[in-house]
């Protein structure tokens, strides 16, 4: 845990020290780049393992990685580009956001067997998750 603990404060720091440089847009114009790109990397490397047989949330996390990875990186490029979200780009963000969804629902079919749980059990915190963000949604 001291790892972890160092680790993020070197990155905390890395991202002041970047919003003091560049401004703050700007360092999270890197930041959401990086990040990116990087979830799309680790998504390869879950499907490669996927294809490997090597765990069985291999292909979960390949498709929560992928689906993050495009979803930032979808936010990022309209940014860049200064273009407003809601055109045929808002539609391209559902297909990604559907891909992290996916990875999510496959997350929680496995996790349930940790529990003793089986059959469709999985999917209560998945509703949950939805009518949860649904009333946000309601309260707004």
């Amino acid at each position: 845990m001291k790892q972890v603990m160092t680790l993020y404060g070197l990155v905390l720091g890395a991202g002041c020290l970047a919003a003091g440089s560049l401004g703050l847009e700007q360092a999270l114009l890197l930041a959401y780049g990086a990040i990116a790109l990087m979830a799309l990397t680790i998504s390869a490397t879950f499907l490669w393992l996927w294809q490997l047989r090597a765990t069985p949330l291999a292909l979960g996390m390949s498709l929560s990685w992928a689906g993050s990875g495009l979803t930032i990186g979808c936010w990022w490029a309209m940014q860049i580009a200064q273009n407003p979200l809601w055109g045929l780009e808002a539609a391209v963000l559902f297909v990604f956001l559907s891909l992290l969804i996916c990875g999510a629902v496959i997350h929680f079919s496995v996790i349930q067997g940790s529990f003793g749980l089986s059959g469709l059990s999985f999917l209560w915190p998945v509703f949950g998750a939805v009518l949860v963000s649904f009333g946000v949604l309601l309260a707004l």
